[in-house]
């Protein structure tokens, strides 16, 4: 049997293991009718191993009310202040340095990165999130 048509698809970024019926996700997702508890029990589970992190997901709403949903990456922004060990960017962007990255530290960034980029190489991934770091005033070192 085929999948029902699409009826809305639901962009949220959600703290992994820490999805709730509570607002946010509950006042996003309690209008598309879908099993809040249900959503959230799935979402746990899916992203238990990457605790501490911010997950992007996508969920596909369908005329039944039933649901999938794909992780995406964590946020450039997010994982290069995980690495600098800063908690926010630059309120000057490039113009005030905050923290520092080394360039293994950009290749292993660009590497959890690669999938939800435009870039078909590390080196090119690279340069995009190195580009994201400079405006949240982290400097790129050898």
């Amino acid at each position: 049997m085929a999948k029902k048509n699409v009826t809305k698809e639901i962009k949220l970024q959600i703290p992994a293991g820490k999805a709730t019926p509570a607002p946010p996700v509950g006042t996003v997702l309690g209008p598309a009718g879908i099993n809040l508890q249900e959503f959230c029990t799935k979402y746990n589970d899916a992203t238990r191993d990457k605790m501490g992190d911010v997950i992007p997901v996508v969920i596909s709403v369908y005329e039944d009310r039933t649901f999938d949903f794909v992780l995406k990456t964590p946020p450039a922004a997010e994982l290069i202040k995980k690495y600098a060990k800063i908690k926010s960017g630059s309120g000057k962007g490039k113009n005030e340095i905050v923290g520092k990255l080394t360039k293994d530290q950009l290749r292993e960034i660009a590497e959890i990165k690669l999938p939800d980029l435009n870039a078909y190489t590390v080196e090119e991934a690279m340069k995009i999130v190195e580009g994201t770091a400079l405006n949240m005033g982290v400097k790129v070192s050898e």
